[in-house]
């Protein structure tokens, strides 16, 4: 028997059944783009788990790149400017 079967067989009722596996990949699938705008109905479990890697990946890069965008206007903008921005973003 496998380990991975024995953890899941001991840790009793926190067991995640195949259906609420097939759930939340299906959940997955429908917030990740480049798998809902693919025209395959059928898309694998192991293939919607390395879009949301991968997209998670790209949003963090979204997020570095806007944050370096921000830094850099906040440098060229007044300091008053500066502050009012800064006090909005803390909200």
């Amino acid at each position: 028997m496998s380990s991975r079967r024995s953890r899941s067989r001991q840790s009793g009722s926190s067991r995640i059944t195949d259906d609420q596996i097939y759930d939340l990949v299906s959940k997955l699938q429908q917030l990740l783009p480049e798998v809902r705008n693919s025209h395959s109905d059928k898309v694998s479990a192991a293939k919607v788990l390395q879009e949301t890697c991968n997209y998670i990946r790209s949003l963090h890069r979204e997020v570095d790149d806007l944050s370096e965008r921000l830094s850099e206007l906040l440098a060229t903008t007044d300091s008053a400017q500066a502050a009012i921005i800064r006090s909005l973003l803390r909200q």
